[in-house]
């Protein structure tokens, strides 16, 4: 009898409109107890994010500007990722978006957000690496580590674990978010959890751009409403191939100078002659001597070998008197077929990256020493010294060691650096008067690799892999 009785008594307070005590910790208060009906007058049916504003709206989370509208299209502070981020903490924990922070109310708080940031930093949400800083642009950035921590894991499962993490390692999607970003783990829950999947087709973050209100919107109910989470479109199918890859891509492009001087000048006019897929740099100086355009003959050269992998060697020079120049860059013995040994050595090279990832010896999980360490003991399996290579021999560019097998120093380094660059891992070539070897940056840290003298016996040599400079200093002075 006596349960009957409550039951009849729980029932009569939702006749009455009384709401239930709400429960502490649970994402059932998490309810829509209300109804958007037009409230923001910058919100249509047609908007962005209509559906996410109305439900920030019906969640009890936003009642907007006092202009009447939501402000779509406005940068969202610091401040006011904090408010939101407080309610919806303490809507979690009590049932009453405002109980929490209000609490933690001070006299003389001249900023609302106060009371907020004071809230979660009483929970541990935050820190106070965003004190002083609440009137400030929100970068995506700083959201995203709001917004990790918000809410115990265990109310935003990882969803999205496989697909992000695979895609993530592929260096295919998530591409402007790496260890070095501000709050990319924060940024990478983000994704696991369905609460971002980026702002285009490979899942761009766009971690230090502002965050418009509307934008903000669409995470914010992802973080209380589970059927508006998001799962990543990505064809992680087609990550692992390199196919259509030109050596044009491998370059990160520069900006074309007229008439360089210094060496980054010269390397900056090299790089945008790379990257467009050219061989002929035309220079216009104000007058040219026959010394001055030697000079800048062998300097172009010597740049142009750092990035051996393109398959250059030697450059020809044509002037006149009103300072025009042009340079004409091929391999030895290559003369007009240079680009379809390019083009050749391109095709072999993406042939052996996507056999490598088809047969799982490289996978998503390693890591870029790792990787490197495959590719070096396939070049060491895959090629044999060339000996009676003289000056003229096609061994001196990769293309030789991959369609003969043979090579010498720099046909070795190009080879090596072509496929390291194919999983864009940051490398270039170093050389001395007699000798050429690999300068790689993996995770982080910058290693020498020399595979020539790598594949000086019947197995490869690790010990010429992955040295520190003072390592190679003491192998080959440069």
């Amino acid at each position: 009898m006596k349960t009957r009785i409550l039951s009849l008594a729980l029932a009569a307070s939702l006749l009455l409109g009384v709401p239930a005590l709400a429960a502490e910790n649970s994402t059932g208060n998490f309810v829509r107890e209300k109804t958007y009906t037009g409230q923001f007058s910058d919100l249509t049916a047609d908007s962005t994010f209509y559906d996410n504003v109305a439900a920030l709206y019906e969640y009890g989370l936003s009642v907007g500007k006092t202009d009447g509208t939501f402000g779509l299209k406005d940068s969202l502070t610091v401040g006011q990722i904090v408010i939101f981020a407080g309610r919806i903490r303490s809507l979690y924990r009590t049932g009453d978006a405002e109980a929490g922070p209000n609490a933690h109310s001070k006299p003389g708080d001249t900023a609302t957000a106060a009371r907020y940031l004071r809230y979660l930093q009483a929970e541990g949400v935050l820190g106070t690496e965003l004190d002083g800083s609440l009137a400030a642009p929100a970068t995506r950035a700083q959201v995203a580590h709001v917004l990790a921590n918000t809410l115990p894991s265990e109310v935003l499962p990882p969803i999205n674990d496989e697909i992000v993490t695979e895609g993530y390692a592929s260096r295919h999607f998530i591409t402007d978010v790496t260890e070095y970003t501000d709050y990319y783990r924060d940024i990478l829950f983000l994704y696991r959890a369905g609460i971002s999947v980026g702002s285009d087709a490979t899942g761009s973050y766009l971690p230090q751009d502002p965050i418009t209100r509307g934008a903000a919107a669409a995470m914010l109910t992802r973080m209380v409403d589970p059927s508006l989470r998001l799962t990543p479109d990505w064809d992680l199918d087609s990550v692992w191939s390199a196919a259509g890859t030109t050596l044009g891509d491998l370059v990160t492009a520069g900006t074309y100078v007229a008439a360089p001087t210094t060496e980054e000048e010269i390397d900056s006019s090299v790089r945008y002659m790379l990257a467009s897929n050219q061989n002929t740099l035309q220079l216009q100086y104000d007058t040219i001597s026959a010394m001055a355009a030697r000079k800048v003959m062998e300097q172009t050269l010597a740049v142009v070998k750092t990035y051996v992998e393109q398959c250059y060697n030697t450059v020809t020079c044509t002037f006149d008197t009103s300072g025009a120049l042009t340079l004409t860059f091929s391999a030895s013995s290559a003369g007009t077929a240079i680009q379809t040994y390019r083009e050749e050595a391109m095709a072999a090279a993406i042939a052996v990256h996507d056999e490598l990832w088809s047969s799982g010896q490289i996978t998503p999980g390693m890591s870029e020493y790792d990787k490197a360490r495959v590719y070096y003991t396939w070049i060491c399996d895959n090629c044999v010294y060339d000996y009676d290579a003289g000056d003229d021999s096609l061994s001196h560019i990769a293309y030789s060691l991959f369609h003969d097998g043979t090579a010498v120093c720099d046909g070795y380094t190009g080879a090596y650096n072509m496929l390291l660059k194919l999983e864009g891992i940051d490398c270039t070539a170093l050389s001395n008067s007699s000798h050429i070897w690999t300068v790689a940056t993996l995770d982080g840290v910058q290693y020498h690799i020399d595979t020539t003298w790598g594949d000086s016996g019947a197995q490869p040599d690790y010990s010429y892999f992955a040295m520190t400079p003072t390592q190679s200093w003491n192998q080959h002075r440069w």
